[in-house]
């Protein structure tokens, strides 16, 4: 429970104004409750016709004996005046009356939990894509996009539905308890402390039947996660399925992990359900027990145990209006068993989603970065060695400088290190030894929102998001115009086709981009690239997926980007680069080679092997 309360600590403060309406909300109703039950002690007394008269009205004041002693006066009054049956409908009256009030501050203390409850489940919702969205790349590659997906959706539902449908039992069936408590010790000591004997028995016995609910259900919320992450790998991967012959093999492996799922979630519901009929039989058993108590004291003649004062002594009326009470006392008790279930469940989902919550966010940024609008000189990569997760490094004492307005290619085979080089840049990753900066000034200095600022990348998938061509080309700028990304799309060579569109640039791209060609998709990436009009231009293979027609398209494009921009291309199609200020050959995470294309093939090295390869 400590975690739970800590969750709390975590997420109420913004709602202590609702904690309070509510729990003055179920102060009332609990005290009107308790009015409306003791209201049947006259009731019963005249049917039995136990009832005392009573001739003297007091002065009013707060004390509870002179309310009791003057609402007797009135019953007494009534009953003399128009007979034992007008005196049953007073009192009735007054029984409804509270009652009606019990029930309208109970609607308004639900009233505001409901806000309450949604706005904290607003707060994680939010918290957990804004974190999502923060954290570095390197996070999610030790991730399943399904667990992710299933921890920000299932468990954030989980814990809706388990933690704070429980957040009821912490700010009104305490207020319920305490005043129906105070009620049945002011009615009766002995009966009182007798039922207080029984319930710690039957609380104990209910609370080792959800030990195991926790662990199973973070076993059920992981598979569920599993699951999600086998159905997006087969959507995203559905052609090679197909290609392969793989239908079956595919279905048999989520098959498998759906009965797992179905065994887990079969477990974990029967112990849930196991609950309620438990606290039901021994609730049953203790309100017996305190039946025969309560009857033995009547019984034996004095009604009480502890007190001689008749006025103390335990009447017929008064044990069953103690009875209503005490049946008021065992809902919230058993809703604390539920809710105990309820909070196991849904703390272990919360485990899960803190995983994300609280994962480190390895890229510090400095609290008093130094701003920066423009490049003023250039980039240089000073001694720089990087591995990713301490493993074999991918860079290996790699220094270079890239000077303002130049284009730089990088060249090599796969897996030497060149997408890794030019992610360092805007620090998608830190690095562990040496230091890049820019304009003379380490990286890890500026603020992380404009040092990317200064940056746009061209990637060899062109990443666009399921909505219209217009907001994918403007995504991420603010203030654009019409005019701003038409006159981008030109520059990309993207106008004509988009205008060729059903809906020109309102078109929806569908999802990924998938309604769409790749030449068309690079072109809107381009376009994007073109209206943020960045400094540095980051070029990972724009060309190498495309069609002889959409490569001349696109590059042409990427032409009229790079001039004037210092920009870092990954390419493996060397006729690409041809006109680069300089090339950079890597190899193994070095930097073997550097020159123009023309001094590369002459030194005869790494790049001319390159190069008699794809001309051969």
């Amino acid at each position: 429970m400590r975690y739970f309360f800590s969750f709390l600590r975590r997420y109420l403060p913004p709602y202590k104004s609702k904690v309070v309406i509510t729990l003055l909300c179920n102060i009332a109703s609990a005290v009107f409750s308790v009015v409306s039950v003791a209201l049947l002690i006259p009731i019963l007394e005249i049917i039995f016709q136990q009832d005392s008269e009573v001739t003297t009205l007091l002065p009013w004041t707060l004390d509870s004996k002179v309310v009791i002693n003057n609402f007797y006066y009135y019953v007494t009054s009534v009953k003399v005046t128009y007979g034992p049956g007008y005196a049953l409908l007073f009192s009735g009256l007054f029984m409804i009356i509270a009652t009606m009030l019990k029930c309208g501050m109970a609607y308004a203390a639900s009233y505001s939990n409901v806000g309450l409850r949604n706005n904290m489940v607003r707060d994680i919702r939010r918290e957990i894509f804004a974190k999502i969205v923060s954290l570095p790349v390197g996070f999610f590659s030790n991730e399943r996009k399904g667990d992710i997906m299933q921890r920000a959706t299932g468990d954030v539902a989980e814990v809706e539905n388990s933690v704070m449908a429980s957040l009821d039992m912490f700010v009104k069936n305490p207020v319920l308890i305490i005043v129906y408590i105070a009620s049945m010790f002011y009615i009766s000591l002995e009966l009182t402390v007798f039922a207080f004997v029984m319930l710690p028995i039957a609380g104990s016995l209910i609370g080792r039947v959800g030990k195991s609910l926790k662990r199973q259900s973070s076993e059920g919320q992981a598979k569920m996660g599993l699951l999600l992450g086998i159905l997006e790998e087969t959507i995203g991967g559905l052609r090679v399925v197909k290609a392969f012959n793989a239908e079956k093999h595919i279905v048999d492996h989520y098959s498998k992990e759906t009965q797992s799922y179905c065994n887990i979630a079969k477990r974990l519901s029967r112990r849930r359900d196991l609950a309620h009929p438990m606290s039901e039989f021994l609730g049953t058993i203790v309100v017996i027990m305190v039946v025969w108590f309560g009857g033995t004291l009547i019984l034996g003649g004095s009604g009480t145990l502890f007190f001689s004062d008749s006025d103390n002594a335990l009447t017929v009326a008064k044990f069953l209006a103690y009875l209503g009470i005490f049946y008021q006392v065992i809902n919230p008790a058993k809703n604390f068993s539920s809710a105990y279930y309820n909070i196991q469940k849904g703390m272990a989902a919360m485990e899960r989603i803190d995983k994300i919550l609280l994962a480190d966010d390895h890229i510090f940024e400095n609290a008093d970065g130094t701003p920066i609008k423009h490049l003023q000189s250039g980039i240089e990569y000073r001694n720089v060695t990087f591995s990713y997760n301490g493993e074999i490094d991918v860079l290996k004492n790699v220094s270079l400088k890239v000077p303002k307005g130049k284009m730089i290619a990088l060249v090599g085979q796969s897996g030497s290190g060149k997408s890794t080089f030019v992610d360092l840049l805007p620090r998608f990753w830190d690095i562990e030894k040496g230091e890049i900066l820019i304009d003379g000034v380490n990286i890890k200095d500026y603020r992380l929102h404009d040092l990317r600022g200064l940056m746009g990348n061209v990637n060899q998938d062109a990443l666009l998001f399921n909505d219209t061509i217009y907001n994918n080309i403007a995504f991420g700028v603010d203030n654009v115009t019409q005019e701003d990304v038409e006159r981008a799309a030109r520059i990309a060579n993207a106008h004509d086709f988009i205008l060729a569109q059903p809906e020109g640039y309102q078109t929806n791209v569908g999802d990924r981009g998938s309604k769409l060609s790749g030449g068309q998709r690079q072109r809107i990436s381009i376009a994007r690239a073109v209206l943020r009009n960045p400094d540095i231009l980051i070029l990972d293979e724009a060309t190498s997926a495309l069609d002889t027609e959409s490569e001349r398209l696109v590059q042409d494009a990427l032409e009229k980007l790079l001039v004037g921009r210092t920009s870092l291309v990954i390419a493996h199609r060397l006729s690409t680069i041809r006109n680069a200020d300089m090339i950079c050959v890597f190899h193994e995470g070095r930097i073997v080679e550097v020159g123009t294309h023309d001094e590369l093939v002459a030194l005869g090295g790494y790049y001319k092997k390159l190069h008699d390869m794809q001309a051969l």
